[in-house]
């Protein structure tokens, strides 16, 4: 007796399918008879005789969110670098529309978002969407302006 397993069909045979009358299930082996299912090798999986499946009638969506908001991320080491750069002044408000207008977002983003990596130098006037608790602290240490963006 097997104790490793708590398998009770494990002493099951194997029905043994197209061995005569007696059997229960000879000649056709249990598939009807004739036809397309009673062959072997076949797999009838979305088949609908011919008409457009219903996986190519529906639209695809997929992984794409209909209402997708994107959001631009932008780290603190990233404007210092811009100041650096002169690519950013920073006696200027800097804000969404400043940033696109220097190529440093992409047209298709609608908000933006500070988060606090790396270390900021230069005192800065920044208006963004949402920024991170201590992207906010490390702006104000500094001496710099942070204005939130109210939303829902």
């Amino acid at each position: 007796m097997n104790f490793l397993s708590n398998n009770v069909k494990i002493k099951c045979s194997k029905k043994r399918l197209g061995r005569g009358i007696g059997s229960g299930k000879g000649k056709t082996s249990g598939r009807g008879v004739k036809g397309q299912k009673s062959r072997s090798g076949v797999a009838i999986k979305s088949f609908e005789g011919g008409q457009m499946p219903l996986y190519r009638r529906l639209p695809k969506r997929g992984f794409n969110p209909i209402n997708k908001s994107r959001i631009a991320t932008i780290n603190l080491d990233q404007l210092q670098n811009f100041v650096n750069n002169k690519k950013i002044d920073p006696q200027n408000q800097i804000n969404l529309e400043s940033l696109k207008k220097n190529k440093i977002i992409g047209k298709s983003y609608l908000k933006f978002k500070i988060l606090a990596n790396g270390n900021l130098t230069s005192k800065i006037n920044i208006e963004a969407d949402f920024s991170s608790v201590a992207a906010i602290a490390k702006i104000e240490k500094i001496g710099g302006i942070i204005k939130l963006k109210n939303l829902k």
